[in-house]
């Protein structure tokens, strides 16, 4: 297994995609530095306390009130208030909380109004944000997230990943971490620290006692609501969590931003910098990488599967909601061997769709009908084991006796999604266009315009694969060998798959886009 990251920087933003095995699983899109995204840690002022609900919304400076229930609180809520308090009246002079004195824990099935009242200033993290009418959702336990630990203040408990199997190495590491973790801090030890040396460790936990105390200066004497301190950028956050041996490439088709993502790979991995290349070519970076086709064929309403069946993906308030159709596949043992086969190459394909869209809440997918428990049982195998990768929390239910599966999965940020449907650039949705073989009469009239009269070298014309291949089709007798003979230059023939079918520009040597 290899994963890539492919950055292209864009004048409005960077997309980030990241590839397993050449098969894209995961997209998102980063502009700037944005407000209200899981890991930031606001100073909040609570507008109100519902006990109906047994919980607050709190003012954090968003168009509506967050939410914050009693059981995300946490249990050391009432150290965490207190330190708040303090540092707000510069009581709290230092982070450290080596003479800190902690609160006794809040009672698992207390009541809110309990322990928070009404226009209380609080510190809290953002746990899910903004998603359509829903304000952020909140927490009260704060934790601070690095390579290879996570630090949970006002707590002394060392935990380990369940996925540190090895009894010696997680003795190890928790008697390592009870050795120099700071006093009245807790840690969470990360699957990756498995097998790290001393140092490393060390170096991660300075590093988030020192985002502790940058967070500690932004409270003191502050006024809510105001961000206290920002999550890194979802370049940064996303090598910081899946680096590892896998992890061959860094594409980047920007400079800059290349040697900064190189300095972070430094920091966080010495010595794996040079997986970091920069991409400089003229072919668009996720052109190059096969991202914008895989684009087209996974964020549309019909996803095509590798065999001839497809999956239809549909959207409603409540759930998200999957078919699998079979389409043209033909199997050789039966209908049911055959319903088998199509239904696990579509748990594979459902497992990469669910991250990729980073699709939450209630999933229902209707798989083609089985009629032994064996092979039901063998799907639900299947599909767990193809979204063990998954990182967001999920539980999947086994086959009804509808053959319905059922997912939830955790749903922390708005659902990606990228608009795949085409308006055409002609007749701007009235249903009719110009006879489309007067496309190549119209790009041909262009082009004698632009060599002949405006004198330009290096051209390239940048057009749908299907035009692409019509140009260039037969050696000879090719059209583009046709331009070659009569205008004495070579113009180039560029497949862009993000175009639409009728769309098409002209780009100069200094790949600048001629304006027709």
């Amino acid at each position: 297994m290899s994963l890539e990251l492919v950055v292209d920087s864009r004048e409005n933003g960077v997309w980030l995609a990241l590839l397993k095995d050449g098969k894209l699983i995961e997209i998102q899109e980063q502009t700037g530095a944005p407000d209200f995204a899981v890991g930031d840690i606001y100073l909040g002022k609570v507008r109100k306390v519902v006990p109906s609900l047994n919980a607050a919304f709190v003012d954090v400076g968003y168009e509506k009130d967050a939410f914050l229930h009693y059981l995300d609180l946490g249990p050391q809520y009432q150290s965490l208030n207190k330190f708040t308090k303090e540092s707000l009246k510069g009581k709290q002079n230092v982070a450290d909380l080596l003479y800190f004195k902690p609160e006794k824990d809040i009672d698992k099935d207390g009541k809110i109004s309990d322990v928070v009242s009404a226009s209380q200033n609080i510190l809290i993290q953002v746990a899910k944000e903004p998603i359509s009418s829903k304000g952020p959702r909140l927490c009260a336990e704060i934790t601070l997230a690095g390579r290879y630990l996570v630090l949970v203040p006002f707590s002394n408990k060392v935990s380990i990943s369940q996925k540190i199997k090895d009894a010696e190495e997680r003795k190890r590491l928790k008697d390592l971490m009870n050795d120099i973790k700071p006093k009245n801090f807790g840690v969470i030890i990360r699957t990756v620290a498995e097998n790290k040396k001393v140092e490393l460790l060390d170096q991660d936990l300075k590093n988030l006692t020192e985002k502790w105390k940058t967070m500690h200066g932004n409270l003191r004497n502050s006024s809510p609501p105001k961000r206290v301190l920002g999550e890194m950028n979802k370049t940064s956050s996303m090598l910081r969590d899946l680096l590892n041996a896998d992890f061959t490439h860094v594409h980047v088709n920007d400079k800059a931003l290349s040697e900064d993502i190189s300095s972070f790979v430094a920091d966080i991995a010495p010595g794996r910098e040079k997986i970091v290349k920069f991409h400089d070519n003229r072919v668009n970076i996720f052109e190059k990488f096969g991202v914008n086709k895989q684009i087209k064929m996974l964020f549309g309403q019909k996803v095509p599967l590798p065999s001839g069946g497809y999956l239809i993906i549909e959207h409603t308030e409540a759930m998200h909601v999957v078919d699998v159709n079979s389409g043209n596949r033909k199997g050789a043992d039966g209908q049911e061997s055959n319903a088998l086969a199509t239904n696990i190459e579509a748990a594979e394909e459902i497992a990469r769709v669910l991250q990729l869209r980073d699709m939450g809440g209630i999933i229902a997918i209707d798989f083609i009908d089985m009629h032994t428990r064996e092979n039901n049982k063998l799907l639900h195998e299947k599909l767990k084991g193809f979204m063990q990768g998954d990182r967001a929390k999920h539980n999947i239910l086994a086959p009804s006796k509808f053959g319905v599966v059922e997912i939830t999965r955790q749903r922390v940020r708005p659902e990606t999604d990228i608009k795949t449907a085409e308006k055409c650039p002609t007749c701007n949705g009235t249903g009719e266009v110009q006879a489309s073989i007067l496309y190549a009469e119209e790009i041909e009239s262009k082009m004698k315009y632009l060599l002949e009269d405006k004198k330009e070298k290096g051209l390239t014309l940048k057009v749908h694969p299907y035009l692409a291949s019509y140009f260039t089709s037969g050696l000879f007798n090719s059209r583009q060998m046709k331009w070659f003979f009569k205008y004495k230059t070579w113009v180039k023939v560029q497949s862009i798959t993000a175009n639409n079918l009728l769309q098409y520009s002209f780009v100069n040597k200094e790949n600048e886009e001629i304006a027709l």
